[in-house]
């Protein structure tokens, strides 16, 4: 199978989007909570019905962009959010999508790639940051698997992918994950080097 975006434009027709929780989750909000500076460039990758934007917007923060491979989310987002700018909901292949953040929020986006993308995820999370530019997010913790998405993964694989490239300041289980995911996400913030 391959993931395409017909295969999320598909997922999205038929419903079938189990990751999606209806709100913004408890790790991320709070970090959003305490982040000072509102004017950070900040981005959303495969951000699907992304929560995270809306409520990014609902506290004054102007610079956010979401980006997904799939047009139906992003008309989801503008239905639900009518005045956020159409610059802001970017549709593009990710690991063709060229610019510069401060911050980059990863919500079940890493899961859903192919495990065989892992490392080019990397890299370009490094060329989307600008120097010491964050991301920051939630990673699914359970062993990885041949069907997906999600796809699962282990702490000790992500420290290897990452440490090269980025400082790992917190890798850790998330202790406030929603009931389905309790034990299974590791909350992070990685700072480009």
């Amino acid at each position: 199978m391959k993931l395409t975006s017909a295969y999320w434009e598909q997922r999205y027709k038929d419903n079938e989007t189990g990751w999606d929780v209806g709100k913004i989750t408890y790790p991320l909000k709070e970090y959003i909570d305490q982040i000072e500076d509102k004017s950070l460039k900040i981005l959303i990758p495969g951000a699907g019905n992304s929560y995270e934007f809306e409520y990014l917007l609902k506290n004054k923060f102007e610079n956010v962009s979401v980006l997904d491979f799939a047009q139906a989310p992003l008309d989801n987002i503008q239905k639900r959010i009518p005045n956020c700018k159409p610059e802001q909901l970017i549709k593009s292949d990710f690991f063709e999508h060229q610019s510069q953040y401060d911050l980059i929020i990863e919500q079940t986006f890493f899961c859903a790639l192919e495990p065989s993308l892992r490392k080019n995820y990397v890299q370009k999370m490094k060329s989307l940051l600008q120097p010491n530019g964050k991301l920051v997010g939630l990673l699914f913790q359970f062993p990885l698997t041949e069907v997906g998405p999600p796809f699962g993964g282990s702490k000790e694989e992500y420290i290897s992918l990452f440490e090269k490239d980025f400082d790992i300041k917190i890798l850790e289980t998330a202790n406030n994950s929603i009931k389905p995911r309790e034990g299974n996400e590791l909350f992070f913030i990685f700072i480009k080097k």
